[in-house]
């Protein structure tokens, strides 16, 4: 089983930060990885069991994922892949924030495991790796300057 862990401090606020990841739907609207996200048969993209569909960019298909979890309180979000043009299964990802309250910055912290061959697990780790960090960069990107 692979297994992927990015954490990194936004320069933004909680608050901020949040509203960018609970909408599920937007990914692929700011993410420069993806394109054409939106939520499958026009469901709220904070209700659980939505799914969330989009291109990867320069042809590399498309991905749908489903909302597992969604909180609030925590700060959290958890969802698996349904679909995706790669040999993976059990797929499943979480990301949570946390406030850094000395500097009013964010901390994210984001994990994936799943299954993936073997020959093929250090670029899908790699992948998955850029794919969470760039998230994060799409955060201080737009909030940076608060």
């Amino acid at each position: 089983m692979a297994r992927v862990y990015v954490s990194a401090v936004m320069n933004a606020p909680l608050k901020q930060a949040w509203e960018m990841l609970r909408d599920f739907g937007d990914l692929g609207n700011y993410h420069p990885f993806f394109e054409n996200s939106y939520i499958e048969d026009d469901w709220p993209a904070d209700r659980i069991g939505c799914v969330r569909r989009f291109h990867v960019r320069d042809g590399g298909g498309y991905l749908r994922e489903r909302l597992l979890e969604l909180s609030d309180r925590d700060h959290r979000c958890t969802y698996e892949i349904l679909h995706i043009d790669a040999d993976w299964q059990n797929y499943v990802a979480q990301m949570q924030l946390l406030p850094v309250t000395e500097t009013n910055q964010c901390f994210g912290q984001w994990w994936a495991e799943f299954d993936v061959p073997a020959d093929q697990e250090a670029e899908a780790c790699q992948r998955v790796a850029d794919t969470f960090r760039i998230f994060f960069e799409c955060v201080d990107k737009r909030y940076g300057g608060r």
